[in-house]
């Protein structure tokens, strides 16, 4: 079915890999297509050559660098289509990448995402993602990160949630949690987690999440991110989505697996205090603690409208 997508890619001083991901967007076998860039206030010339080199692609252009979250949210603002993807700037979708992601949610009709097979740019036989999970510990990770591709990941099912970094939605689910919350994507937590939070208040909702083996796409690992800034992100954002999403059940069940799992992540760092990376991760698990009362204030809203039992959402973390 040729349905409309909206393609929205978010960008930040990354034009020499934009420029590839754009080419291969112009490969795609689905043919109703719109991309829409969102430059976050690059200062590479990104607006100029895009306007220069890609007329056919729409952009917006912030007024000042705002993080991903505001920079992806923009662009929903601006799309109309009953289906988006969400791409980072950094990949390489194959011909058939949006055909398959399309196909899958029109043969899951309760689905509200399909997560694309990402493999590595420069090791294009090993994984990346092949859907998200979520450990009791209160750990999201990448399914068969590092692993080899010898076939293990060839069957759609569903998955805990999608990397939002190749991933296509319903908007009418996202229009739902976002009723509820107040945005798609949350602004407060600016990058990292952003789509495990997603995927937790889908899941609540009542909708699955599948993974779609025949969309491929590889990616670049952390070519506008990385370091000290995922460090610190990623250590608050954990804590965020634990107080904001875990439904009360589940959390008090497994609270001490979780102060387990946060306090060895502390006495680990702290040997490595030197190093740039660690105090980043320390300042986040702090920022976590700090930013408790408004997570936990977003929860009540998001766990009063829940949908699903948690009979259900167990069956999707990870033991």
């Amino acid at each position: 079915m040729n349905v409309r997508v909206d393609i929205i890619i978010p960008t930040y001083n990354g034009y020499r890999h934009l420029d590839h991901c754009l080419t291969a967007l112009q490969a795609q076998t689905h043919e109703d297509v719109r991309v829409l860039v969102v430059d976050d206030a690059s200062t590479d010339d990104t607006p100029e050559r895009l306007r220069r080199d890609w007329p056919q692609v729409d952009l917006l252009v912030l007024p000042r660098n705002s993080g991903l979250v505001t920079a992806v949210n923009a662009g929903l603002a601006l799309s109309d289509a009953e289906y988006v993807a969400l791409l980072n700037n950094d990949t390489e979708p194959e011909p058939g990448w949006l055909a398959a992601l399309v196909d899958a949610l029109e043969r899951h009709p309760n689905a509200a995402a399909v997560a694309s097979k990402l493999l590595l740019f420069d090791q294009r036989d090993t994984f990346h993602a092949a859907g998200d999970t979520y450990a009791r510990s209160g750990r999201p990770g990448n399914r068969g990160v590092w692993q080899r591709d010898v076939g293990q990941f060839e069957c759609e099912e569903e998955v805990f949630g999608a990397c939002a970094g190749a991933a296509l939605y319903r908007r009418s689910a996202l229009d739902d949690v976002a009723r509820i919350d107040g945005a798609i994507l949350d602004p407060s937590f600016f990058m990292y987690c952003e789509d495990v939070d997603l995927s937790w208040r889908l899941r609540l909702r009542g909708y699955s999440i599948i993974y779609a083996p025949a969309a491929v796409v590889y990616h670049h690992l952390s070519a506008t991110g990385g370091g000290p800034l995922a460090s610190y992100y990623v250590a608050r954002n954990t804590l965020n989505v634990i107080a904001k999403d875990l439904p009360g059940p589940l959390l008090w069940k497994n609270l001490p697996l979780i102060a387990a799992d946060q306090a060895r992540d502390a006495w680990r760092t702290l040997p490595h205090l030197r190093e740039p990376a660690a105090r980043a991760r320390l300042r986040g698990i702090l920022a976590g603690l700090r930013s408790a009362p408004l997570m936990l204030a977003k929860r009540r809203k998001i766990q009063r409208n829940r949908r699903m039992r948690i009979a259900d959402i167990e069956r999707y973390i990870d033991r």
